[in-house]
């Protein structure tokens, strides 16, 4: 069998025919990842988003605010919101300016108008007061640990709101800021003035109105909230720590949709710098000065501010959920992140823009604004704890944003005396005041007296009938069937009330004082109910309602405690009938380990092509724990459940018709529709209602350099009604996982493609280095994808350089096996992509010169004919233009002058410029080469002989002379092949040139975008950083033009060693993967930029050398191959 195999590795390795194959399938394997991948991706990502979001209306006004005489009027504005339809003074209007001041920072391309919905909101919300209280679950009884102090827990929110909102909003043009880090830098410091200019403004409308004799009783505001949306966000945080704010001016900062840890178009240089620059101070901020002792020497800078971050969850395809976090730079102490889809009353997922209009965020974000305000002050809370307190109780839900919710909230062990059920208080008895029900809400009849004694695990409510259920503890609870959970939607307190008991009531006696009762009711935590079910006919049976509340006790919970007593309050019958069952509530005893499943990666990657199907038959766990070995951000599930009984034979219900839709059809008249809870390390909580067939997806971003433990697994609870089976079937969306692997890894890839084309240059380099043909890019990159040793030292070792990065620093280790995974993936995707590039553009290099050698073939057909005499005479013209000197020297050195254009461009105008003046250069030394390649062919294979092709030879137009190896070539025996083969050449290099300037040209489209949009509103210098790094990158591609200007620098040590051209690329491209890796492609610059120093050095070094007489030229051994 070995002498077999050694057989045929050694037929492979010998047949070029077969080497060909090989290659042909390694590049059409990388290319064929790429095109399904984007394919698929952006099919998925171009279909219709449903948000569930209610608009928003309004009826706005825009008050401009003028600016101070002594200031000069900037581009940007400043404007007052006003609410009504009615027309107002402008000037009457700011002059009885007595509210909160709020200032709204739009984001990317975004208006100042979009502050309408938050304002008008504001407005109506301080004119109805505060949101109705329910009685759930409050976030502060689940805070974590360090981030809220657990004394915030009673702290009450204001029973009317005593001052409203003064909503400003800054009008920054429409720039994009997110794509140039200098237009940034210009929003910050317009955003610093505008603060400045509000807080004057109440001071001037305070004394006018002292001057006019009004009644002023407020206190003047002393600080500014900030809103940001989009980039405008991080403009807000700019500002903060902009050395010319006041002090306090801004203490606290809300931000909608803000990509905090970096831009998320992190390609310009400049852009990168600036938000580490920012975020760098916030850290700092925080920290404050020590003494030696380790004691403050004074407040941190940022110690009283306070930032809460609101994404948009998965339908944000801007920016991700990893993106909005405030890790590592906020500490839990001022600040918090949640999504939108675990956010108390909104439980949705919306895109970008959707965040500004939507009416059920929007609301939940005013009551939160004006819950802020101090009743007895009028200022917002200067509490840093109780601040973020309020925006704890007012946005989290009951849910914790992990999945440890289930073991969290504790019931305490101490118990207070106060009133029972319908105001009796049982003298003696003990009642938990922590999840119990206030004594002001209670059941006016005293309907408890038909108590049901439930004899199994399953206890069931059907509608609102005033009957108290006994469950015994000790006898449901056995087997190993030591947790209860309960789902409804009914009420807490109002609806429905939980109870712990000792021992069971036997009279309306009063309790020994030994003994208590512990009321659970407020530990139900509230999650989105779907839509209200349907009823066929008036007075008929409805579909079950969905759940709006779950509760669940563990066995510490229940321990001490004989029975639990779920009491459902009465409801009065309409007409003499009984109203029909929407009220549903369903409660179990069960096994945890009954209900857990968990999916391995084999099961989930299988079941992108394979449909998984499992049955859940009745009397099943009422909670089932699914656990996903990967991210559901990643591969996204489909999950489906069919209804396939619900005991309908033994039931009361019809069966005129048996299948499967009637069946179907009947039993959502019994059971609850699903609900699924799923957590995300990342994202927090995702809520699906209703879920029948749906995509279970998470905005989860797994897989990083700094990804932690853990958060490559979602977990999601299942919530099924245990008196129906059902069918339940799983599989991977494809096209959703393409989307998701775009969205999350685009500026990883981006990294890694600079990466690859630095390998493949790496490869042209070593080839000129060793007297090999320097072959083509396309052949360079399939050289490094060949297995095991080019695969294995460049698409393997930098992961692997990565991992031991983290583990040598403080940094935490991502896990492995999907890092790992996922990184090569974007390797070989990184492959194709520029695999398909080259293809392009060298299929337009050949029409091009294959057009250009035909026209030049005809020309020279026709040349003496008589019609042509015109031409001639234009083209003689033409010959005595450029006689003159000035286009003379431009001939002779087109390369320095197409140079010296591209820095004066990089540097005055935009960098972007410059590098397209650089790739003009290579496309035009392209084109030339490849033409004479193709003529030099043709003419050899002319029935002319040499001297046609001598005669036809055109010269390489792109320097002025040619180089020695080409005159050693020309002067061969075989001349013409040679020529032909060394422009090849010369195509080859120039051409891996080109895509390496062409990527970065195209990193520099956004910001080159930006600034066409500022075209005549006042420009200014690029960006130091950006013109140094791209004045780096012209000069690589002025002094390593041609293939024998490759750079090698000997060490002093005299032992033969040099650093040469290849060995700068490898080290490039490690630069390049792993600032992929690090989501920071912008870093590609560095690397180019310093190849191109070393470079220009080389070639200063080399002239200097000639100078004097010295040879410091490395060329080939032979000028030739036969």
């Amino acid at each position: 069998m070995k002498e077999v195999q050694d057989l045929v590795w050694a037929y492979m390795g010998n047949n070029p025919r077969m080497q060909g194959l090989i290659t042909r399938v390694r590049l059409a394997a990388v290319v064929g990842i790429a095109v399904w991948i984007s394919l698929a991706g952006l099919i998925h990502l171009l279909k219709p988003v449903s948000n569930g979001c209610i608009m928003t209306y309004m009826y706005p006004t825009y008050i401009p605010i003028s600016a101070p005489k002594n200031v000069s009027s900037a581009k940007y504005g400043l404007y007052l919101y006003h609410e009504g339809w009615r027309k107002i003074d402008f000037n009457q209007h700011i002059k009885k300016l007595n509210g909160v001041p709020v200032l709204f920072v739009p984001g990317n391309g975004g208006s100042y108008k979009q502050v309408r919905s938050l304002a008008a909101e504001s407005d109506r919300a301080y004119q109805g007061g505060p949101l109705e209280h329910m009685f759930y679950q409050e976030a502060s009884e689940n805070l974590e640990k360090g981030a809220v102090d657990s004394d915030l827990a009673d702290f009450p929110l204001p029973s009317q709101y005593t001052r409203m909102l003064d909503w400003f909003a800054v009008d920054l043009e429409g720039e994009h800021s997110a794509m140039d880090g200098q237009i940034l830098e210009e929003h910050t410091r317009y955003v610093v003035y505008a603060i400045h200019r509000i807080l004057d403004l109440y001071e001037e409308s305070h004394n006018i109105r002292i001057k006019e004799g009004a009644a002023f009783s407020a206190s003047l505001p002393r600080n500014v909230i900030l809103v940001g949306h989009s980039m405008g966000g991080f403009v807000a945080r700019a500002a903060i720590v902009h050395p010319d704010l006041r002090k306090s001016a801004v203490e606290t900062v809300l931000t909608l949709s803000t990509p905090h840890q970096s831009p998320p178009l992190a390609l310009q240089p400049s852009l990168g710098h600036y938000y580490s620059s920012v975020n760098n101070q916030w850290r700092k901020g925080y920290g404050g000065q020590t003494s030696q002792s380790g004691h403050h020497l004074s407040d941190p800078l940022l110690s009283r501010v306070v930032v809460v971050s609101i994404s948009g969850g998965y339908n944000d395809y801007q920016v991700r959920s990893k993106l909005e976090s405030l890790d590592d730079i906020v500490p839990p102490t001022h600040g918090f992140t949640i999504s939108s889809t675990g956010m108390k009353n909104v439980w949705l997922s919306m895109e970008h823009q959707v965040i500004l209009w939507c009416n059920q965020l929007v609301v939940q974000v005013s009551h939160t604004l004006l819950s802020l305000i101090d009743p007895e002050k009028g200022q917002p809370v200067p509490d840093v704890r109780k601040r973020l307190g309020i925006f704890m109780k007012m946005l989290h839900s009951g849910i914790s944003q992990n999945f440890g919710w289930l073991g969290q909230s504790k019931l305490p062990k101490q118990s207070i005396p106060i009133p029972f059920l319908n105001g009796k208080d049982y003298s003696g008895s003990q009642i938990s005041h922590t999840f119990s029900c206030p004594s002001h809400v209670h059941w006016n009849e005293d309907g408890l007296e038909r108590d049901l004694y439930i004899q199994t695990t399953s206890v069931t409510v059907l509608a609102m009938d005033g009957r108290r259920r006994w469950l015994d503890i000790e006898k449901l609870g056995s087997n190993g069937k030591d947790h209860f959970v309960f789902v409804t939607n009914l009420a807490p307190c109002s609806g429905v009330r939980l109870h712990l008991w000792p021992e069971k009531e036997t009279s309306n006696s009063e309790f020994s004082l030994n003994q208590r009762i512990l009321e659970v009711t407020s530990k139900m935590v509230h999650i989105p109910s779907g839509p209200a079910p349907r009823q066929i006919e008036p007075g008929s049976q409805t579909e079950q309602a969905p759940p709006s509340a779950v509760l669940w006790l563990d066995p510490d919970d229940m321990r001490g405690f004989r029975f639990l007593t779920i009491s459902v309050a009465p409801r009065q019958t309409l007409s003499g009938r009984p109203p029909p069952a929407t009220s549903m509530g369903v409660g179990q005893f069960f096994k945890t380990k009954e209900g857990e499943r968990v999916f391995s990666p084999w099961t989930l990657v299988h079941s992108m092509f394979s449909q998984k199907d499992f049955l859940l038959e009745e009397d099943h766990p009422l909670g089932f724990n699914l656990s996903f070995s990967i991210s559901l951000g990643l591969l996204p599930v489909k999950l489906s459940l069919k209804t396939t009984g619900c005991g309908i034979k033994g039931s009361e219900f019809p069966l005129e018709d048996s299948g499967e839709i009637e069946t179907s059809r009947l039993c959502k008249l019994r059971c609850f529709p699903p609900v699924a809870l799923a957590w995300d390390t990342t994202s927090g909580l995702h809520v699906f209602p209703n879920l029948y067939s749906e995509t279970l997806v998470v905005d989860s971003f797994p897989a990083l350099w700094t990804s932690t433990q853990g958060s490559e697994k979602t977990v999601v609870l299942l919530l099924v009604d245990p008196h129906c089976s059902y069918k339940t079937s799983m599989s991977v969306s494809m096209s959703a996982s393409a989307g998701r692997f775009l969205l999350l890894y685009f500026p990883k890839i981006t990294g890694l493609a600079i990466a690859v084309v630095f390998f493949a240059l790496m490869q042209q380099a070593y080839a000129w280095e060793l007297d090999m043909p320097i072959p083509s890019l396309l052949s360079a990159v399939e050289m490094n994808l060949r297995i095991l040793l080019p695969f294995l030292v460049l698409g393997i070792l930098p992961i692997l350089v990565a991992l031991f990065f983290s583990l040598s620093s403080s940094v935490s280790v991502p896990p492995f096996s999907i890092f790992f995974i996922v990184s090569i993936i974007c390797y070989l995707f990184a492959n194709g992509a520029i695999v398909v590039l080259v293809l392009i553009s060298q299929l337009g290099f050949s029409i091009a010169a294959a057009v250009h050698v035909f026209i030049k073939k005809w020309w020279q057909a026709w040349e003496g004919n008589f019609s042509f005499s015109f031409l001639h005479w234009f083209l003689n013209l033409c010959t005595s233009f450029l006689s003159f000197k000035i286009v003379r020297i431009i001939s002779l050195h087109p390369l320095a002058i197409s140079s010296l254009v591209a820095v004066i461009l990089v540097c005055f105008v935009h960098p972007a410029l410059g590098l397209f003046v650089l790739l003009l250069s290579h496309a035009i030394s392209c084109h030339n080469a490849l033409c004479s390649h193709s003529g030099s062919k043709q003419s050899v294979e002319s029935e002319n002989g040499i001297g046609a092709s001598m005669h036809f030879m055109p010269k390489y137009s792109g320097e002025s002379k040619l180089s020695p190896l080409e005159a050693s070539m020309c002067n061969s025996p075989d001349s013409a092949r040679s020529f032909g083969e060394t422009q090849l050449e010369i195509f080859h290099h120039r051409h891996g040139l080109l895509i390496l300037h062409l990527l970065a040209a195209i990193m520099f489209v956004p910001s080159m975008m930006a600034w066409i949009q500022r075209i005549g509103a006042g420009q200014n210098f690029p960006w130091f950083l950006d013109s140094c790094l791209c004045i780096g990158v012209v000069l690589h591609g002025m002094s390593d033009s041609k293939p024998q200007f490759n750079f090698f620098f000997p060490f002093p040590d005299n032992r033969g060693w040099e650093i040469r051209l290849s060995f700068a690329y490898l080290l490039a491209g490690y630069v390049s993967y792993l600032s992929g890796l690090a989501l920071a492609p912008y870093r590609v610059f560095y690397p180019m930029a310093a190849i191109g120093v070393m470079s220009f050095a080389f070639r200063i070094i080399q002239r200097w050398s000639r100078e004097k007489g010295e040879t410091l030229h490395r060329g080939r051994r032979h000028s030739h191959r036969h």
